[in-house]
């Protein structure tokens, strides 16, 4: 084992971070004993140095930031403050003074991993973040590494646990939106602002990595048609149940049947109750990677919280200082097919439609006048008639997601149609 030890900058000391400050000093001799040297921390950046940090020793705690990560002594920057910036300058500062950099930023990595990618390059550092996405579950480290040599055609998972949280409380209780989001901000499954969460963001940037890496392409959040969770109802819920399925909210990455370009997508969806990711409970992730060679794989676990993110990031760690003391690097960008981005007027499933019509007689044929006229093929039908009006749910075979989208637009048109009260994606058969 060499003795000089490898010294650790800290950037953040929130839930995750001070998780790691903690395993980083009472399991100070077995990292040692993983990595081959000692792994010490060298500063910890705070924006407000007076707050009690229990584990921190108050010598380490810094507000400047930026002159930590400069420091000639400093071998791995773990960043865990989120956002765009200061960040990204904190993390290119870092490459460009020599350190590896491990990092939880979805965000970021989403938004500028290409730039991030190329500076890692240039200085010859690692650049690790298996907890950007689906928090402890081992999920980036297989795709870039252990499916290398596989051809990934689809990712299809639960990525975000607020939201399965929200939905799950939804469907087990009959409880509304509202009052089950409620219940998540009440048990700290949900920020004071949801709105990353629930409108999808958070999990669009997941999509946009792990489509990145599982294509061998660039794929950014701008890349990833996102719809969140904020319009799904109690009477979605229960028509899903009616189906046999239940709603999630699903980020799905996969090939074009041509192998010539990908889509990405996060949505609610109903899948069967057979499906594995209906069952995942509460704020649990779950991800389906299928693969030409290995098949289907699913990858399990808690995806947020303080200490699985944490053992997420220290893994990261572990692997970066085994490569500094190797004098080597870990796999890098790999973006070779260049595969563009299909748009969401491309994507083919089914979909579920509910309308509320009048209860008179012909109204039905109208209404699959215009499904048929833009070439999309009902395969179930119920109506339920009450005081004058009607519920009528439609349920599609495979179409393209314009030609659902102008058949909607005509419905609306139709007097006999009251309100195209929700349209949903069904994925997962």
């Amino acid at each position: 084992m060499r003795t000089r030890p490898l010294k650790v900058a800290l950037l953040g000391c929130g839930v995750v971070g001070s998780e790691v400050a903690r395993i980083m000093t009472t399991h100070a001799a077995d990292l040692a004993a993983r990595v081959g040297a000692p792994v010490e921390l060298a500063g910890v950046a705070v924006r407000r140095a007076g707050r009690p940090r229990p584990g921190v020793p108050g010598h380490l705690v810094t507000t400047d930031a930026a002159e930590l990560v400069k420091r000639d002594d400093v071998d791995v920057v773990v960043e865990v403050i989120g956002g765009i910036e200061p960040a990204r300058g904190l993390i290119l500062s870092a490459f460009e003074h020599g350190a590896s950099v491990v990092s939880a930023n979805k965000a970021l990595l989403a938004q500028d991993g290409a730039a991030l990618h190329a500076a890692a390059s240039a200085a010859g550092a690692d650049l690790y973040y298996e907890a950007a996405v689906a928090g402890a579950i081992p999920l980036i480290r297989p795709l870039r590494e252990s499916l290398a040599g596989d051809k990934v055609n689809r990712v299809l998972g639960i990525v975000n646990g607020t939201t399965n949280f929200i939905l799950d409380k939804m469907d087990s209780t009959g409880a509304g939106y509202s009052e089950a989001l409620e219940e998540a901000t009440a048990l700290g499954y949900a920020e004071a602002d949801p709105t990353a969460d629930v409108e999808g963001f958070d999990a669009a940037a997941k999509a946009a990595i792990l489509a990145g890496i599982a294509f061998h392409t660039r794929v950014t959040a701008a890349d990833v048609y996102r719809e969140g969770i904020t319009e799904v109802t109690a009477a979605d819920i229960r028509s899903a149940r009616q189906m046999g399925c239940v709603v999630k909210l699903l980020a799905i990455c996969e090939r074009s049947r041509d192998g010539r370009a990908v889509t990405a997508r996060v949505h609610p969806a109903m899948i069967p109750l057979s499906h594995p990711l209906a069952s995942v409970r509460e704020a649990y992730n779950a991800v389906f990677v299928e693969a030409e060679a290995a098949g289907r794989l699913m990858f399990y676990g808690p995806g947020a919280g303080g200490s699985p993110t944490a053992s997420a990031v220290l893994g990261d760690l572990v692997a970066v200082c085994r490569n500094k003391v190797a004098e080597a690097t870990g796999p890098g960008e790999s973006a070779y097919t260049e595969l563009p981005a299909r748009p969401m007027d491309d994507v083919v499933t089914r979909y579920h439609v509910s309308l509320d019509v009048a209860d008179r007689a012909g109204v039905l044929a109208q209404v699959a006048t215009v499904f048929a006229e833009h070439g999309v093929s009902i395969d179930t039908v119920r109506q339920q008639g009450r005081d004058g009006d009607a519920s009528l749910v439609v349920v599609t075979h495979r179409a393209t997601d314009a030609a659902l989208s102008a058949t909607v637009d005509k419905l609306r048109a139709l007097d006999s149609v009251r309100d195209v009260a929700s349209t949903m994606r069904v994925e997962g058969e």
